[in-house]
């Protein structure tokens, strides 16, 4: 077996390069068997790195190197070193043309790294360290050279022939060849590069920049698909207004191209102006799109466009700042989205999101800062740290300077900085130097892991006429850092009267205030104030901290359900739903079905809630909903896996008795005949129409569950039929397999819509769901090589479906094992990642804890296991770890 220990990369041991390359010609050859690229380097030492006579070595994996040449000269095998992963000329000269021509097998490549082909398309995925799997090269995100690219292929089987920048030239052959020269003005990484080549449809429009020039738009996805672009396509369109208008950022050059492709690592790949998309973020249309997937595609066209600033004229210096471009760009998609539609909504989101995925990571053997210090295999620093919780800290800095503020910052950032590979705190000067305004202490945002709690007391001074908030931060010692240090932390409040209505905070009549909490322990006194008010904190979760009341009793129940009612901030009105919700299910769980009161008060809310017909009924159905159980599990240790379920399903069972008439009215009066259309009225209804329908199958009676049947016989789109499945999906009625059969039978042939299918029967909580997923594995669909396909069922099921895939007798644990070490050798990104669920397995309770253990030791003595899956294996045994 292999024992050997791959050595971790440490931010302190950064260097400049010792070359820097500046034009980059690519000639490449593709074939049907093997691929011949010849690359033409010019290479020169960096004078400024201190390194007058190291020798050149060059990046490369998976390279059948055939010839290598200095300024024209083929050098003799002697001159140079091929190694498994370097390519090694010891002695070059100051500045010269480096010329390698190597073969690479894009047909054998299943890890879908450097170049590949699936389903009859080359197709390139870069970042982050994917270029060496195409050429020799200084595989580095602070080389920035410009690129010219010139593909040759079959004409019949790949007539569209892509890469970055402009194309330059086109040429046909007699051979039934042809070629594409492509040329990039703009320097760039290595990880920037793309290269697509097939037989594609193409969707085609334009956009007229602020300084009006024409740019083409083409979205590439397969033939006969082209109209289920549109919607990405009016996406784009509106992003690249939107980022004129709000950051003063134009497009760059002639044309803007996005290709969909099927077999993708990730969600999207922002390459310098032909971004790579996994097809289910492109294609939409309503009967096969859920207006979950219109909002994912609005999000992510907007993301990737994004970044053609914020990561790609402005890159990142070394992959430690990967939040540089990736916290920030998703800030940025997460603004566009909210005036796209409902702010409100969108925020609580987002906020979701991060509880469900960073701050259980943060609180597991995986944490680590947005900025990390070290790393063996960069792609599995592709974290929810890294982009939510990087994008909160960009959100902080937008609270502390202002709209204004933020923007003079980012106009600084970008007149310092293009063009350049630069780090996170050259980010945070722009800010500080644009505004006047002093981030050290905040800094250490970037540095310092885990989520902060702060201890909030208050005190009401009846005679003084003031209120004062006390607030004690404390951030619990994660992996490598236990001590730590107190944060700049914005906390953005109001005061609330007796009647809702907001109390003003200062003199000048404003009644909403920032705190700015820098000590461990801090205290704001409010003056003026007549009465004892109702606390108004973190209003639209303005720091991603947790928050514990050093009385148990505060906030009461009552409390909450005002702040539920009257609160004019919209998170705060779903916060203290959570919160009252929490409290039950907790309670349940230890005491068992709830008291009348404690019920009752939330219910009560909740139908006051339920008859407000003028309330945004998309806040509404957020209110509605539970917290996730994977959220929950986030909060209890030791992690009582059954109980948190059956006590959530008892709360759901009793909202769902006790608002009966309610929630049928409401699923009445949203039920609408109009043709779908994807509009903030609309997606509004539908979803709260869906989980009222939600609610009303948990009362799993006959003619509930007709409901249900009819709703999904009679849908007319995707997300009223899947409304209709999910509330389905856990009865024990033939009208559940039925409905399933029926879709099955409906859209086996359409990939995207048949994991929908796959993720439906992954998430069930009846029994023997395992033994189901073992057969869909058996089905012609299903295919191991499939990323989507794998994150549909496999990941669904170990992410989502908590009492099923943590079953008492472990064979949940020993089913993800079998597949990750199958996938450790095809596709290790994909296998790292499905580890993420036992990531807090020391949470668990004792019998479930030695299960994981004895799984995490079996994958961590795979032979020949990649360094994907070491390095967060590894992390997660952390002292027990041990390799035969």
């Amino acid at each position: 077996m292999k024992t050997e220990c791959p050595i971790p990369i440490l931010l302190v041991d950064y260097k400049q390069p010792a070359f820097l390359i500046d034009d980059v010609f690519l000639d490449i050859k593709l074939g049907e068997t093997s691929t011949e690229v010849v690359a033409e380097l010019q290479v020169h030492r960096n004078p400024t790195a201190g390194h007058p006579h190291v020798a050149l070595v060059l990046n490369g994996e998976q390279l059948k190197t055939q010839w290598v040449a200095i300024d024209g000269h083929k050098l003799e095998s002697e001159k140079y070193t091929v190694t498994k992963n370097e390519l090694v000329i010891s002695d070059p000269p100051e500045k010269f043309i480096l010329e390698t021509s190597v073969i690479i097998k894009p047909q054998k490549n299943t890890q879908l790294e450097g170049i590949y082909k699936s389903n009859g398309i080359f197709c390139s995925q870069c970042e982050a360290e994917g270029f060496r799997r195409i050429t020799w090269y200084l595989d580095r995100p602070d080389i920035l050279a410009r690129f010219r690219t010139q593909i040759t292929g079959n004409k019949k089987k790949y007539p569209i022939l892509l890469s970055n920048g402009n194309c330059t030239n086109t040429k046909t052959f007699r051979d039934g060849t042809h070629l594409a020269l492509w040329e990039d003005p703009y320097p760039k990484p290595s990880y920037l590069f793309a290269l697509v080549a097939g037989n594609l449809g193409c969707l085609q429009d334009e956009f007229i920049t602020a300084s009006g020039r024409n740019v083409a738009l083409k979205i590439f996805v397969d033939l006969g698909k082209e109209v289920q672009a549109r919607h990405a396509m009016k996406c784009l369109i509106k992003a690249m207004r939107w980022d004129e208008e709000v950051f003063g950022l134009e497009y760059d050059l002639d044309v803007y191209m996005i290709v969909a492709v099927s077999a993708f690592n990730m969600g999207a790949m922002e390459n310098k102006g032909l971004n790579l998309f996994n097809d289910k973020y492109v294609l939409a249309d309503p009967e096969t799109a859920t207006d979950m997937d219109y909002a994912l595609i609005e999000s992510i066209i907007a993301h990737e466009y994004f970044h053609n600033w914020t990561g790609n004229r402005v890159t990142c210096r070394d992959w430690f700042q990967l939040s540089l471009k990736e916290g920030l760009t998703v800030f940025r998609d997460q603004a566009f989205s909210a005036d796209m539609s409902s702010a409100a909504v969108e925020r609580i989101k987002a906020v979701k999101t991060l509880r469900a995925r960073q701050f259980p990571e943060d609180a597991s053997p995986l944490a680590h800062p947005i900025r990390p210090e070290s790393y063996i295999e960069i792609n599995n620093f592709y974290t929810a740290t890294v982009y939510e919780k990087g994008a909160e800290v960009i959100r902080m800095m937008h609270t502390l300077l202002g709209a204004n503020g933020f923007r003079k910052g980012m106009d600084l950032y970008f007149e310092r900085h293009d063009g350049h590979a630069v780090t996170c705190n050259d980010f945070v000067s722009a800010m500080e130097d644009a505004n006047n305004f002093d981030l050290s202490q905040f800094r250490i945002w970037y540095s310092q892991s885990g989520t902060p709690t702060l201890f909030v007391g208050d005190t009401f001074n009846e005679d003084k006429q003031s209120y004062t908030l006390t607030i004690h931060q404390l951030t619990e010692p994660t992996q490598g850092q236990t001590e730590k240090k107190p944060l700049h932390i914005p906390i953005r409040v109001a005061l609330l009267n007796a009647n809702g209505d907001r109390t003003p905070l200062s003199a000048d009549g404003a009644t909403e205030k920032i705190l700015e909490l820098k000590r461990r322990k801090q205290s704001f006194t409010f003056e003026n104030i007549g009465s004892p008010p109702k606390l108004s904190l973190l209003r639209n979760f303005s720091a991603p901290v947790k928050i514990e009341w050093l009385s148990k009793e505060n906030p009461s129940s009552e409390k909450l359900a005002f702040l539920m009612r009257n609160d004019d901030d919209p998170f705060n009105r779903w916060e203290a739903s959570q919160i009252l919700a929490k409290r039950l299910i907790f309670t349940t769980i230890d005491d068992g079905p709830p008291k009348e009161k404690n019920i009752k008060v939330y219910t009560d809310s909740l139908r006051e809630l339920l008859e407000d017909e003028k309330t945004d009924p998309a806040l509404v159905a957020e209110i509605l909903g539970l917290p996730l159980e994977t959220e929950l599990a986030d909060i209890q240790k030791p992690i009582n896996i059954d109980g948190i379920h059956i006590a959530r399903e008892t709360i759901r069972e009793q909202i769902a008795k006790r608002l009966e008439k309610q929630l049928f009215r409401v699923y009445q009066r949203h039920t609408t005949r109009e043709t779908y259309r994807y509009t903030a009225i609309q997606v509004a209804q539908r979803r709260l129409r869906n989980v009222a329908l939600y609610y009303i199958a948990a009362l799993n009676r006959h003619d509930t569950v007709k409901i249900a049947k009819a709703q999904f016989d009679n849908s007319s789109n995707m997300t009223d039929c899947m409304g209709s499945l999910i509330a389905l999906n856990n009865c024990c009625a033939p009208e559940r397999d039925e409905a399933l059969k029926i879709f099955h039978r409906k859209w086996r042939g359409n990939s995207l819509v048949i994991d929908k299918w796959f993720t439906l029967q992954a998430t069930s909580f009846k029994h023997g769901t395992l033994t189901r997923i073992k057969e869909l594995m058996q089905n012609d669909s299903y295919s191991i090589k499939s990323p989507n396909r794998v994150r549909a069922l496999i990941g669904a099921f170990s992410n989502s479906n908590q009492v099923q895939f943590h079953a008492k007798n472990g064979a949940g644990y020993a089913f993800l094992t079998e597949q990750i070490i199958e996938l450790n050798t095809i596709n290790p990104q994909i296998a790292a990642r499905l580890l993420m669920p036992l990531s807090r397995w020391r949470c668990l309770d004792k019998q479930r804890q030695l299960l994981v253990k004895k799984c995490l030791e079996n994958i961590l003595n795979t032979k020949e296991i990649s360094r994907n899956v070491f390095e967060i294996t590894s992390k997660m045994l952390g002292d027990d770890s041990t390799r035969l």
